[in-house]
């Protein structure tokens, strides 16, 4: 197996083999995470010990060895900042994640539900079985795997945590067995893990030395166990020094705790052990090993506990108890392991439980750092303002995960992500908590009294996101997050800050308990974000059901590229869900544990559909071209694009048959693909005309009207319009809808009205799903005052804004369209700026909002108010341009109120 670290130290060795250098304590922490390490060895002053010639070496090998060290999968969420990113990912993209060139594999069979993220480590020497790519799985039945990653066979090796020879089952008579994971229904009487609790948390690999950490519950009748185990990554076979029994016994007056005077919290194998859950990823960092513990199901006595393991050997260096004169206060996380940062501090969050700043210090619901050299201690704590009522609710801070961002720009370069139950995000300063608003130098860990937390760098409101019981991930300046009962929002970082006035989220939907998202990329490019519907996870909740994998473009969440029920005949199904379960992904594949299984996912081996044929030939035409689009590949669909972009099957484009034609009326470059089941897609085919069109009569805007409307039943609403429309001119209708979706829109000359967005514009406010759409008829018969909008039965709030134009091209008259919100209270609204193709153009945008009586003005120059209805809010502008260019309609509300703003032109 290629071993970066001893490479460092072989090199440091080679160079100065008359004074040579120990770097093997900062090879292991190399191996462990790249990043941190580089930072700090960089600005470390050992380097005054190296001349510049071995430096400069030591930067290019260690540059050199990122690239392959990165490709090691060994902790949670990929690395110790627990960032949810693999930025070394070439091999999946935009382009190939789709139904036809991505899918399911092949499933790895295991013995126990899979809740822990499985890891990967590339070239792994298996003996008398040759190298493999490995990928290593624990289960709920105390068993771990290690399976070849990327082929469909046995086991490497398989070995179980609780027999004789990784120090279970002592005492036990020959041919039996004494020891198992725990039985649920008989045990703990916890549905949440059932029917077995043995593995839980993610391991951790030290990839320097082979070895995996695990931590393993098990119970041979009236004794339970949590044992730390040292697997050697090539056999299974348990390492020395391990395992170790995971005790403690610290000071307490706590649940569960031994009678006074000399009352104390004890951490062993009876009920104290029986409660307590290793659920948090184990944080291998600097030589230690710590592991976090809450409980099942909330069932008492239990703490909150983090242990400090040295790795070299398993003597326990320190424990910290969260509540040890009172109850709870877990760490659980959902699963996310501890975060650890460059100068050794860990970062972790509780639940719901105790909360006292006396002596001691009681820590339910807050994120704590702490501190480890050599005893591990308490370095600072932050508990927002309204824990009482957070504990009181179970709505933990602690639900969520804590990810450390990378270095960011402004007074606060060192920062940290958290979000609990509550769905309110947390930014705060690593490096000093909290700071008194009036007075900076000192702490505020608490805000007694306060109504927000404004001692730390930014708090959202409740609710920004639905209740984490994830955590966020991080990739090129953004961060992702998918709360319980809500989309997937993507929250860009501008200057160190949270810029919540640019969200964007997806329009697919997630119940409980949402998803902790993974992020693939390759670099900067092609980022992916990965997740797993595991809503159906089974009792106690609904299911069980197959866990649901998606992906999402990273650059605009709003497109799905792919998910596993898409393809014919269940391809792609997973196996049932299991909550909080997290997609791994390496080397080109992704990888999701379930109850039963975990399943493989990559490019399917599948022969290139035939490139598409454009014609006419690309140049020059007068007025219009009509383009055709052919292509030999039998069923094949073609996504063509006219405005130079990639199309994309499935998600980007428009989709037609081959043999399909349309008409451009303006210059244009058309840019085709195809796909076919059974094929992969083909080469992009590209054809560029330039179109001159004689210019076309006057536009003139014939009559306008705003409507507010919430009909009771019957599925339709009809509007009377201010006057009768005339033949031959156009009617266009913009509609803001919630919660059903508007089908059809009639009226009663017999028109046809084209919908202008195959989906909906989604708008999310306060978890209301809010809807924006268009529809327009051409060279309409007139003589109508009447106008059907159509839904899909019950009831359903519109707000429509309706517009009759003459002069407009009859054929084709629909150009650009554009659309922006604000899920926050806005002083000005405006529409996204969109680019016109023609000279003519006539520009139709509304504004709408739920709130009521709220009035417009003020709009962009150019623009005029023609209507504006209440209550809810719609206000109608428009202008007839007559250059090619930029516009964005804007208004001012009489009130900040959150809006969605449709800009439309038509040619």
């Amino acid at each position: 197996m290629f071993d970066p670290p001893d490479l460092v130290f072989e090199f440091s060795t080679l160079l100065y083999a008359k004074r040579p250098i120990d770097l093997s304590g900062e090879a292991q922490q190399f191996s462990q995470d790249p990043t941190n390490f580089l930072s700090r060895f960089k600005s470390s002053k050992r380097i005054s010990s190296l001349n510049r010639s071995f430096f400069s070496g030591l930067c290019f090998l260690l540059a050199t060895m990122t690239c392959v060290a990165q490709s090691n999968v060994v902790t949670y969420q990929y690395d110790n900042s627990r960032t949810g990113q693999n930025t070394n990912e070439t091999t999946l993209t935009h382009s190939n994640v789709n139904m036809n060139q991505f899918g399911k594999l092949f499933s790895l069979p295991v013995d126990g539900q899979v809740y822990a993220q499985p890891l990967y480590v590339p070239g792994v020497a298996i003996s008398g079985k040759g190298t493999h790519n490995v990928l290593i799985v624990a289960t709920e039945n105390d068993s771990v795997y290690a399976f070849d990653a990327d082929l469909s066979a046995s086991p490497l090796w398989q070995v179980s945590l609780v027999d004789t020879a990784h120090g279970g089952n002592a005492g036990c008579p020959p041919q039996q067995v004494c020891e198992t994971a725990l039985n649920t229904s008989t045990t703990i009487g916890c549905s949440d893990l059932q029917p077995s609790i043995g593995i839980t948390s993610t391991p951790v690999i030290d990839s320097s030395s082979g070895t995996i950490y695990v931590e393993a519950k098990s119970v041979d009748g009236p004794n339970y166990f949590h044992r730390l185990h040292a697997l050697d990554i090539a056999t299974g076979n348990e390492k020395s020094p391990g395992p170790v029994q995971i005790k403690a016994t610290v000071n307490g007056t706590g649940d569960g705790s031994t009678p006074p005077p000399n009352s104390q919290l004890v951490f062993d194998s009876n009920n104290m052990a029986l409660h307590q859950l290793n659920r948090p990823g184990l944080l291998l960092m600097n030589g230690t090993i710590f592991l976090g513990f809450a409980s099942h199901c909330d069932s008492f006595p239990y703490h909150g506990w983090l242990f400090a393991y040295d790795a070299a050997t398993f003597t326990q260096k320190g424990v910290f108890v969260t509540t040890p004169n009172g109850g709870l206060g877990g760490f659980w996380m959902s699963g996310a392991g501890p975060a650890g940062d460059a100068n050794g501090n860990i970062y972790a969050a509780t639940g719901n439980g105790t909360f006292s700043q006396g002596a001691p210090l009681e820590l339910g619901d807050s994120i704590l750092k702490l501190n480890f050299n050599g005893i591990l201690s308490l370095a600072d704590y932050f508990t927002p303002f309204n824990q009482n009522g957070l504990n009181s609710g179970d709505t933990d801070v602690g639900s969520g995960g804590v990810l450390l961002l990378p270095d960011q720009p402004g007074n606060h370069p060192h920062l940290l992500l958290e979000a609990g139950k509550e769905g309110r995000i947390y930014l705060i300063d690593r490096d000093k908590l909290t700071a008194n608003p009036s007075n900076p130098s000192q702490e505020l860990p608490f805000c007694s009294g306060c109504s927000s937390d404004p001692q730390i760098v930014q708090e959202s409101g409740s609710g920004q996101v639905g209740g984490m019981l994830s955590m966020p991930a991080y990739w090129n300046n953004t961060t992702y997050w998918w709360g319980s009962y809500d989309v997937l929002k993507s929250i860009p970082l501008s200057t160190g800050r949270l810029d919540f006035t640019h969200i964007t989220h997806s329009t697919e939907f997630y119940n409980f308990p949402g998803a902790t998202p993974s992020i693939s990329a390759n670099g900067t490019s092609n980022g992916i974000v990965w997740s797993i519907d595991s809503s159906q996870y089974g009792s106690p909740g609904p299911g069980p059901g197959p866990a649901v994998l998606h992906a999402h473009d990273a650059t605009n969440v709003s497109r799905e590229l792919w998910n596993s029920t898409q393809a014919a005949n269940n391809r792609d199904r997973a196996g049932n869900a299991v909550k909080f379960s997290v997609p791994r992904i390496a080397n080109g594949k992704v990888y999701i544990g379930t109850s039963i299984e975990v399943d493989v996912y990559g490019l399917l081996n599948l022969t290139e559909a035939a490139t598409p044929a454009i014609s006419p030939a690309p140049g020059t035409y007068t007025n219009s071209v009509t383009v055709t689009i052919t292509d030999t590949t039998a069923n094949a669909t073609i996504t063509y694009t006219t405005d130079g972009s990639t199309p994309v099957p499935g998600s980007h484009g428009t989709a037609i048959s081959s043999g399909g034609s349309f008409t451009l009326t303006s210059s244009a470059t058309v840019q085709a693909i195809a796909s076919a089941s059974g094929f992969s897609n083909s080469s992009i085919a590209s054809a560029s005309y330039t179109v001159f069109i004689t210019p076309s009569t006057a536009i003139l805007l014939i009559q306008r009207g705003t409507f507010s409307r919430q009909p009771t039943s019957g599925g339709t609403v009809t509007l009377t319009l201010p006057q009768a429309t005339g033949a031959g001119h156009s009617l266009i209708v913009g509609v803001s809808f919630w919660p059903l979706d508007i089908t059809s829109v009639t009226d009663g000359s017999g028109d046809t009205f084209a919908r202008g967005l195959g989906t909906s514009a989604y708008h999310n406010v306060n978890r209301s799903a809010t809807y924006t759409n268009f529809y327009y008829a051409k060279s309409t018969a007139g003589g109508t005052t009447s106008l059907t909008l159509n839904f899909s039965g019950g009831s359903t709030y519109l707000l429509v804004a309706v517009a009759e134009v003459a002069g407009l091209d009859p054929a084709a008259p629909l150009d650009q369209s554009g659309f922006q919100e604000s899920l926050t209270a806005t002083a000005a609204w405006s529409s996204a700026a969109v680019t016109t193709t023609a000279a003519n153009e006539y520009l139709f945008s509304w504004a709408a909002s739920e709130a009521g009586s709220v009035t417009c003005s003020s709009p962009a120059s150019g623009w005029t108010i023609e209507s504006q209805t209440n209550p809810a809010t719609v206000c109608l502008l428009d202008r007839v341009v007559s250059a090619t260019g930029s516009y964005q309609a804007s208004v001012t509300p009489s009130t900040a109120q959150n809006y969605a703003m449709e800009i439309v032109t038509f040619k």
